[in-house]
């Protein structure tokens, strides 16, 4: 991305007028660009589609996709840009403004998620899932996606992950065994999830571990779970915190994976070269 604006600061320079009239609005508008089309740049400069089409050739692109592309792949945001952005989200959140108001409260959030990481029961957690023999996720059937999603970001680091969400009574496929061996049970609590506790407190009961990722300061109780992973408070009584529940969920599967090293990565490549025997795109 460095050497076209490079190239674009030299057309600015030394172009025919209109080579430094389309370098100069490409210069000006690079965050704009992926918006653009070859004709609707030529629009804004009174010049034809196909004089914009020999500009881009000249720096070596086919076409305005070309750059896209390389936008896309190379885009960073430099600590003035974001603090600069920041500023304005602050600022318009001071003001009311609805959406700055809900993107604050969506990165503080995060903040507290990226907090939630340095903590020892986060380590605990990762270990847990990463060690185990089996891993079962159980939420409300409002929930499915998120625990299936879950889910499928862990097959690339272990094996025997299963969801479960209580639809069709399936809990009771977690206690029809006669015995459990190094199990874990992730439990995805919500406000309809009634269920929750007396399904932690009958899992403990028969020897798997408990993981409970639940809004902080909810009634649970101590020996319900073994490890506890909080969500920051949603925003209203009668909301589900969905955002944070999903940086958690990818956090955390994160972490198994980085934790599960070259095993990883094998089953990774593995996927991918299956995948291409069946014409699909595996997991990512």
């Amino acid at each position: 991305m460095e050497d076209f604006v490079e190239k674009l600061r030299q057309y600015a320079k030394s172009g025919t007028p209109a080579e430094r009239r389309i370098a100069k609005y490409f210069t000006e508008h690079l965050n704009d660009l992926p918006f653009e089309t070859a004709a609707s740049v030529a629009d804004r400069l009174d010049l034809s589609p196909m004089t914009v089409g020999r500009f881009l050739r000249a720096l070596g692109y086919q076409g305005l996709d070309s750059v896209k592309v390389e936008i896309r792949e190379t885009a960073t945001t430099s600590p003035v840009q974001f603090q600069s952005a920041m500023t304005e989200l602050q600022t318009d959140a001071s003001e009311g403004k609805p959406l700055a108001v809900l993107v604050a409260e969506q990165i503080q959030a995060l903040h507290h998620i990226y907090h939630l990481t340095a903590q020892p029961h986060w380590g605990e957690a990762v270990a847990m899932i990463g060690a185990s023999r089996e891993v079962f996720v159980a939420t409300h059937a409002r929930l499915a996606g998120f625990s299936n999603h879950f889910c499928q970001r862990l097959t690339l680091a272990r094996d025997s992950v299963r969801a479960i969400d209580g639809a069709g009574n399936r809990f009771t496929e977690l206690f029809a065994r006669s015995f459990v061996e190094d199990a874990v049970l992730v439990i995805i609590d919500c406000r309809r999830f009634a269920r929750s506790r007396l399904l932690a407190r009958t899992a403990r009961r028969y020897g798997y571990k408990v993981i409970l990722i639940s809004a902080q300061h909810a009634d649970w109780l101590p020996e319900q779970s073994n490890v506890v992973l909080p969500l920051p408070p949603a925003r209203a009584p009668d909301m589900d915190n969905l955002p944070p529940l999903i940086a958690l969920l990818d956090c955390l599967s994160e972490a198994v994976i980085l934790g599960a090293g070259e095993e990883a990565s094998q089953r990774r490549r593995r996927m991918v070269e299956f995948a291409a025997i069946l014409g699909e795109t595996a997991n990512r």
